[in-house]
């Protein structure tokens, strides 16, 4: 929770837990609207940030491999990650931060990611620009040696420049 100065405008900023703030959101996407969402947790570094970056949602539309989602798993908590494998009516989800796989139903998926908001900009990385299937395809295809990439970029990375 905080106060930010905005053009001589107070804005105070509070902190929702998901379970309240996720199903209004969905709430609003079910409406037929976008909804831009400020990103938690490190499951999707290194490129996205807690905190720092923001994601724009819609509808669940067609699913692919690849593709971002915000999805409930364990039939309790939302994740966004990204789509790995669809086999029937069955996911499988890994966040970009993660070495381990999470599973949902197709069912599951809540939102769709339209794009990204990073490091400050107010202009939308759109997942179905080259930027983003540059990072995802390159991404996904180094998940053999993942794990020495993130502890490479905890440990010595982000101490040194800070995050990405």
């Amino acid at each position: 929770m905080g106060e930010i100065k905005h053009n001589k405008m107070k804005i105070r900023e509070v902190a929702v837990q998901n379970a309240v703030f996720i199903p209004a959101v969905l709430k609003f996407i079910e409406e037929g609207n976008t909804v831009t969402i400020p990103l938690k947790g490190f499951s999707m570094r290194p490129f996205l940030e807690d905190g720092r970056d923001k994601a724009l949602l819609t509808r669940v539309g067609e699913l692919h491999a690849g593709d971002p989602i915000l999805a409930l798993v364990d039939h309790k908590r939302y994740v966004l990650h990204r789509i790995v494998k669809i086999e029937g009516d069955n996911m499988t989800l890994l966040g970009d931060g993660n070495l381990r796989p999470e599973h949902c139903k197709t069912g599951d998926a809540v939102a769709a990611v339209v794009g990204f908001y990073r490091k400050g900009r107010t202009k939308l990385d759109p997942i179905n620009g080259r930027k983003w299937k540059t990072y995802s395809w390159t991404w996904m295809h180094l998940r053999p040696i993942r794990r020495w990439l993130l502890a490479f970029y905890r440990h010595l990375w982000i101490p040194v420049f800070g995050a990405a």
